[in-house]
């Protein structure tokens, strides 16, 4: 029997070895397939660039504005990365490669010798810098870069175009093999079974009688496993199996529970959101019905009108939030990056949150000279999100201090108030998503529950770490840490301020 068995196997092992090769060798052609098309989406993405650089190099010479060259400056600074990955595309055929060669130094060319210097000469005489721009020279020069790009593309397609015939013609021979392996494969099974069946029907019949049971949810059933050989084996597996099924059973029970608790907090979101989508609509209805129906003095309705305005933020706030979870959940977090001084935006962010009511104490203390590089309207979410929630959830009067302090080659932010803290069974909640405290929603405190998931979200992003300490009634203290730009102690603890702030967001 084990003669049989290792026949079986050594023929099943060579014919699934057959089709492995014919699976693998599609694999490698449809790969090979696809390459082309990145190579062709990664020239037009290099053309859009080039374009970009000539027209915010006409706009910013026609208009004079500073602003329109913003898309000149994002496509330089962008150029070189996408130039990088046409070449490496680009890299496997030398004809293609000398192509993109050719763009490379034409686009070089252009920023040389025309569009980094045109740049700077407006500043010094615009008005023959507009001549310069009306006089066509950077268009033929971009309809020479075009023709390039156009002779690559040409060249990918017919590449493509043979890479897929390959492919196809490789998938063919792969369906063919796993057929036949198929086939063979099952003949070999239904042969070694019936010879099975005749030497060891009677352990059979028990294991059988045993895997009834195990149907009919009897997961402690169990057979003997003093058979000899194969039966043996099969006899332990069974039990192996019947084993692994009641933790598969106690896996789906909690999986359950997890679900449950799923649709719980889901349920609690949409009535939360509406709750918080209520309220200011209704806001804004009412107020927007007074304007409309009495006649009112300029000072009356402006501050009708500063109220509706505040409503209205509020729910572009809570759409911002879910928008941001969304584009977070199908894309990862979009960063762009820049150095920057941590200790001037903590202290832009303090100047915000004070001037919203007189409430509570802001206290600011950061040494200087942390810089880091990171989005700063990510970061400055990031520490919105902690110091309004400090705030909403400190006492009238209470301070919230926060600190950034350098060591090494990390910085820390710390939010610490004097609020009621975090209850330790929900503290292994915090950062879920939906997930609002008890404490929350018995204060009728508004918020979705996700400003602390998208804030880990992007700290991490960012290669930080985020985190808290809390004590029922001893306040609580959310810090997160982040490299520095350039390793190294901070050059001195300077910055300390202490502000009035609002108490809501």
């Amino acid at each position: 029997m084990s003669l049989a068995a290792a026949a079986v196997a050594v023929a099943l092992v060579t014919l699934f070895a057959l089709l492995l090769v014919a699976i693998l060798s599609y694999r490698d052609a449809s790969t090979t397939a696809r390459h082309a098309q990145q190579a062709i989406a990664s020239a037009n993405q290099l053309e859009t660039l080039a374009l970009d650089l000539e027209t915010g190099l006409r706009g910013f010479i026609i208009t004079n504005n500073e602003s329109s060259l913003k898309p000149w400056n994002d496509a330089h600074a962008a150029y070189p990365g996408q130039m990088r990955e046409l070449l490496r595309l680009a890299s496997d055929n030398p004809r293609q490669e000398q192509r993109a060669l050719k763009i490379k130094r034409s686009i070089d060319a252009y920023l040389r010798d025309f569009s980094v210097p045109l740049v700077a000469f407006m500043h010094r005489n615009p008005a023959l810098a507009r001549q310069v721009v009306r006089g066509g020279t950077g268009l033929h020069r971009l309809d020479a870069v075009r023709v390039r790009f156009d002779q690559f593309i040409t060249g990918e397609r017919k590449l493509a175009d043979v890479r897929n015939s390959r492919a196809r013609r490789t998938g063919r021979i792969a369906i063919v093999l796993g057929g036949v392996s198929l086939a063979l494969a099952v003949l070999l099974i239904v042969l070694l079974t019936a010879y099975l069946a005749r030497r060891v029907a009677r352990p059979i019949r028990l294991a059988a009688d045993a895997a009834g049971r195990l149907a009919d949810g009897d997961l402690s059933s169990r057979v003997d496993e003093r058979g000899v050989a194969e039966v043996g084996a099969l006899q332990r597996a069974f039990n192996s199996m019947a084993a692994s099924l009641e933790r598969g059973r106690r896996a789906l029970e909690e999986q359950n529970r997890k679900l449950r608790e799923s649709e719980r907090v889901k349920s609690e979101l949409v009535s939360s959101v509406s709750h918080e989508l209520r309220t200011p609509l209704a806001s804004i209805l009412g107020f927007s019905d007074l304007m409309l129906q009495r006649d009112l003095d300029p000072a009356d309705r402006r501050r009708y009108l500063e109220l509706v305005r505040t409503e209205a933020d509020r729910l572009a706030a809570l759409l911002n939030d879910l928008l941001d979870l969304q584009r977070i959940e199908e894309t990862g977090v979009q960063l762009t990056r820049e150095e920057l001084d941590l200790s001037k935006l903590l202290e832009a962010q303090v100047v915000l949150y004070s001037a919203q009511s007189d409430r509570h104490s802001l206290e600011l203390e950061s040494d200087e000279g942390c810089l880091v590089r990171a989005d700063r309207d990510r970061l400055a979410q990031v520490i919105g999100n902690l110091v309004s929630n400090a705030i909403k959830y400190s006492p009238d009067g209470g301070v919230v201090h926060i600190e950034a302090r350098c060591s090494g080659s990390r910085v820390r932010v710390t939010v610490r108030d004097e609020g009621m803290g975090i209850p330790t069974a929900q503290q292994r909640q915090i950062f879920t998503k939906f997930f609002r405290g008890d404490a929350g929603r018995r204060l009728g405190i508004g918020g979705t529950g996700l400003g602390l998931a998208l804030a880990r979200d992007i700290v991490e992003a960012h290669g930080g770490r985020i985190g808290f300490e809390s004590g029922e009634g001893q306040g609580s203290t959310f810090w997160f840490d982040l490299p520095l730009a350039a390793a190294g102690e901070p050059r001195g603890v300077g910055l300390s301020d202490s502000r009035r702030s609002g108490g809501g967001s």
